[in-house]
């Protein structure tokens, strides 16, 4: 199921749900498209389009293709928000026209299963790609030969885990399936800067909207940990009691992040602010 809150501090309390929606399987991944339209990859192989109202209150379902021949594992909006990239657990990945409802290309470069895409800020053709083939793949959907090995020597473990900095459109996290985070650019992958930050594998990543983005990671060791640009941890907290699955920074709010787990709870944590920073707390009514 999808439920919409305006106020992420109320999530996940359904009386206070301002949408929701039933879905026919499992969600794998979701990411919001602009600002109303809601991208799901589903464990029945479907990557679906949903759109909140006008009135935030119904959820409409805009398609639903079944594309993969097995779970979309995940789903990143390209820069420009009319094209998105999918991957599954049937080793392929496809970009999607959103607007013709269509797959525009469906690429099998990797032999094992698809665990996370990511999409670059600013560029509307370039993606990364990781997999349990433990490769992590660059994307440019305009070139001849489109994907390139990005071999990065401080994760020797299999690639979990990818996010494009917000700032830098050569710079990415990557997460490990030991607990390894690393920022690498991708001019310089052997220059990567890395840190153990877990003791299981990383689950997610999320860069905060930060004059200095502050990067939360999450893990299999059931704990959400905060980094700084050097990958010194500012945050920690181990209150989840299951691997911990999703996180997201909130719009209105630049101190709270809020993540899920395995262990049906969402919680809220408030975040030290970098010295500099204004609190940047919005007052005003969404």
């Amino acid at each position: 199921s999808l439920w919409v809150f305006a106020d992420p501090r109320r999530a996940p309390s359904e009386g206070f749900c301002t949408a929701g929606v039933q879905t026919e399987a499992g969600v794998a991944d979701l990411c919001w498209v602009a600002d109303r339209g809601i991208l799901v990859a589903s464990d029945s192989g479907a990557v679906e389009l949903w759109e909140l109202d006008e009135n935030e209150t119904l959820i409409v379902n805009k398609f639903c293709k079944y594309e993969h021949d097995d779970i979309a594992m995940t789903v990143a909006v390209l820069a420009g928000s009319t094209q998105a990239v999918s991957g599954g657990r049937d080793l392929c990945v496809k970009v999607w026209d959103l607007p013709q409802q269509t797959v525009l290309h469906s690429y099998r470069a990797h032999s094992g299963s698809v665990t996370c895409v990511a999409s670059c800020p600013g560029k509307d053709t370039v993606f990364l790609s990781c997999a349990e083939d433990s490769r992590t793949l660059l994307w440019d959907t305009r070139c001849p030969k489109p994907a390139t090995r990005i071999v990065c020597s401080a994760c020797n473990y299999l690639p979990t885990s990818v996010l494009w900095h917000p700032q830098k459109s050569d710079v990415f996290a990557l997460g490990d399936e030991s607990g390894t985070v690393a920022l690498v650019d991708t001019k310089n992958p052997d220059a990567a800067l890395s840190s153990t930050v877990h003791t299981r594998s990383i689950t997610g990543f999320a860069f905060s909207t930060h004059s200095s983005p502050l990067l939360a990671t999450i893990s299999e060791d059931c704990s959400v940990a905060v980094l700084d640009s050097d990958l010194s941890e500012v945050f920690r907290n181990r209150s989840h009691r299951d691997f911990v699955t999703g996180l997201s920074w909130s719009p209105s709010d630049n101190a709270l992040l809020t993540t899920v787990g395995w262990d049906h709870q969402v919680l809220h944590h408030t975040i030290p602010i970098p010295t500099g920073e204004a609190s940047g707390v919005n007052c005003v009514k969404e």
